[in-house]
């Protein structure tokens, strides 16, 4: 049914459709409204026998989830920029046990200094831990991935983080189709552990692995990543049968065939720039958009199939690699050595990306006269005084 809802609305909703078991967070901007929606549904019975756990941290949220979910039960849990950062631990934990959790991840600014806007920051520091991440471009996204989120994890046996902008979509309020119950019951089978921790019949989970097969253990969890690159593209079709509209899936390009320039991106910044490429497009330049839904595993081979073409491509970074520049830049790169590819690190902090910022930019780019690594707005006075 489509309503008029905030995007953690819709996604505590659909979270809640998707039947967990074990619900475990700890409050911080700009996730809280998700858990605090879920936590009155299991405290008014109405996700029975589904257990909240209150913790006193965020890297105690991720050990409740773990503990949860190696012993059968389907876990989610939800954070943001520093109480990610603050589960780095259990989160290689997480993954390295196989276990299928899913977490919503709120996407802010990392400190310091302290800000609690949106960039991308705090997901793509964790982009080597072990978790599937995929990235929503619009609210409807954001509350359809986690449907999705919850079978690719059962199925691979891997945790997937789904990652959705703080503020520009968690506290947008805006029509949005919230999956029935029948409907996700339909395309979410029950939980079926590969793995359970069980007092009757007792073994042992993540012992310590020797020199002789750690790099067989690390190659084995790097082979279910590539087969993740498989299974998200066919959960995705599932989905787009089901539900009637597409969702998720590796990459969704945008006037990219035939484009002589092509911009990547990731998150709620792909509305932006969609529309100032439509003005530029019917201004007679050949320009597209390549939005990146899942970023880890990394869709190398899509990637390559819809930039190949390209003469130039133009990466919008939401997160910097310090002294080095662009994070989704080197992973293009990789998958096309050969190609122009310049750099655009934009809206850190939540500066606003702006239809005119993008234009100018862009105007640049078909030119020829963007560096390898530009920062969109950046202020050169400030940091001209301050370098001097």
């Amino acid at each position: 049914m489509r309503s008029q809802i905030a995007g953690s609305r819709a996604v505590a909703q659909t979270v809640a459709r998707c039947r967990p078991e074990v619900i475990c967070a700890y409050p911080i901007s700009p996730q809280t409204h998700i858990v605090e929606a879920l936590s009155v549904l299991v405290a008014n019975g109405e996700l029975a026998p589904c257990e909240f756990v209150n913790v006193e941290s965020e890297f105690a949220a991720m050990s409740v989830a773990i503990g949860a979910s190696a012993t059968g039960a389907r876990a989610y849990t939800a954070t943001a920029s520093q109480g990610l950062l603050y589960m780095t631990e259990a989160l290689f934990n997480a993954s390295g046990l196989g276990l299928p959790i899913v977490m919503t991840v709120a996407n802010r600014a990392i400190g310091a200094p302290i800000n609690i806007w949106n960039d991308h920051s705090d997901a793509m520091s964790q982009r080597d831990s072990g978790w599937i991440q995929l990235y929503a471009e619009s609210n409807q996204e954001a509350a359809d991935l986690h449907v999705q989120a919850f079978r690719i994890a059962e199925e691979l046996s891997l945790p997937v983080m789904v990652c959705m902008d703080g503020f520009v979509l968690t506290h947008a309020v805006e029509g949005i189709d919230v999956p029935s119950q029948e409907q996700v019951d339909a395309f979410l089978p029950p939980y079926q552990p590969r793995q359970v921790l069980d007092p009757d019949n007792p073994m042992t989970i993540g012992a310590m692995v020797g020199p002789d097969a750690f790099t067989e253990v690390r190659y084995l969890a790097h082979a279910r990543h590539l087969e993740a690159l498989k299974v998200i593209p066919r959960v995705a079709d599932d989905f787009a049968r089901e539900f009637w509209r597409s969702s998720g899936g590796l990459v969704t390009p945008y006037g990219c065939l035939g484009a002589e320039t092509v911009v990547v991106a990731l998150g709620s910044v792909l509305g932006t720039l969609k529309d100032t490429v439509d003005e530029l497009r019917a201004e007679g330049e050949s320009i597209g958009v390549l939005g990146v839904t899942t970023f880890r595993p990394f869709p190398s081979e899509a990637v390559r199939d819809v930039l190949r073409g390209a003469r130039r491509i133009v990466v919008l970074e939401r997160a910097l690699a310090v002294g080095v520049g662009g994070i989704v830049s080197a992973d293009v790169r990789g998958s096309l050595p050969e190609a122009t590819i310049v750099t655009v690190v934009a809206g850190l902090g939540g500066r606003p990306v702006t239809k005119a910022s993008l234009r100018a930019m862009l105007t640049e780019a078909v030119a020829d006269r963007l560096e390898p690594l530009t920062f969109l707005d950046l202020k050169h006075d400030v940091v001209e005084h301050e370098l001097s």
